[in-house]
């Protein structure tokens, strides 16, 4: 498997803003980027995230980037 599709972090950003009862649309204005680039992190589809967008949406949310991300174990 290449080295690029070899990650296992996990974004629990769904949860997040299902228990803040926030939409991906609100995040997205709050933290200053666009609705696709939440969306890209909350499918677990994005390949990197800058720490100042990360620190945003931990900001936002109220949490801590553990409760953001998660690591699963080796399959």
């Amino acid at each position: 498997m290449p080295a690029e599709d070899a990650h296992r972090v996990v974004c629990h950003l769904d949860e997040l803003l299902a228990a803040r009862g926030m939409t991906v649309a609100a995040l997205a204005e709050a933290v200053g980027v666009t609705p696709v680039n939440i969306s890209v992190l909350k499918n677990d589809r994005a390949r990197a995230i800058r720490f100042s967008t990360l620190t945003a949406i931990c900001d936002v949310l109220g949490c801590q980037v553990g409760d953001l991300l998660s690591v699963t174990a080796d399959p």
